[in-house]
């Protein structure tokens, strides 16, 4: 799908106070940015940001960080943070296949949303759940490795299931349709995406792992 050009998001998000434009002169570093000593969590493709703002409005004492390539989908979060007063939240303008030279060893937990699937066999080494990028994040994580991940698409679910597994990640909990499961729902914090697949009566998968 092709991404709508918004004009004057580039320079909007550039001089937002919130966003990072060079993550890797702060790596080893992040705890600093925030000036405490509060666990980090990263999401990775975090689109307009709806998740990671309820999520830092939510739990004050944890720090948020959030990835996001383009200024058109980016632009969305900062203006809603432009209305807030959120210490604890910062956005990186960046790809993720470089998140390996952004961080030494800061963070607590990844949260995967509604990632893109990229069905297509050669693609494969672009999933976020994909061997390329499981290497990767264990560059990341301060402790335990800790990943949570939703989506919508099934096949993409069973595969990220596998190589989770498959590269040593135990199940803490999973669920093949969330919104059918209290007890998993009653803390959940829904996406933009979430929320669109669910009016429309898709399932939500979630497997919430760990190492």
């Amino acid at each position: 799908m092709r991404l709508k050009n918004i004009k004057g998001a580039r320079g909007k998000v550039e001089v937002s106070s919130y966003v990072i434009l060079e993550p890797n002169k702060y790596k080893g570093k992040y705890h600093e940015l925030f000036n405490n000593n509060n666990p980090i969590r990263l999401e990775i493709g975090m689109g307009k940001g709806k998740f990671l703002i309820e999520s830092a409005k939510k739990y004050p004492d944890i720090n948020f960080l959030g990835i996001e390539k383009y200024d058109s989908v980016l632009i969305r979060a900062v203006e809603k943070l432009e209305e807030l007063d959120l210490p604890n939240i910062k956005l990186i303008k960046a790809d993720a296949f470089l998140i390996d030279t952004f961080f030494d060893k800061e963070i607590d937990l990844i949260y995967l949303n509604f990632s893109d699937p990229w069905p297509k066999k050669r693609h494969e080494k672009r999933r976020l759940t994909s061997l390329p990028f499981l290497e990767k994040y264990d560059y990341l994580f301060f402790k335990k490795p800790h990943i949570i991940m939703k989506t919508d698409n099934r096949h993409f679910f069973e595969y990220s299931i596998k190589s989770l597994t498959d590269y040593g990640y135990k199940i803490n909990s999973i669920s093949l349709d969330l919104y059918a499961d209290e007890e998993l729902l009653k803390d959940n914090i829904a996406t933009e995406y979430e929320e669109k697949f669910h009016s429309k009566g898709s399932k939500i998968y979630k497997i919430d792992v760990y190492k």
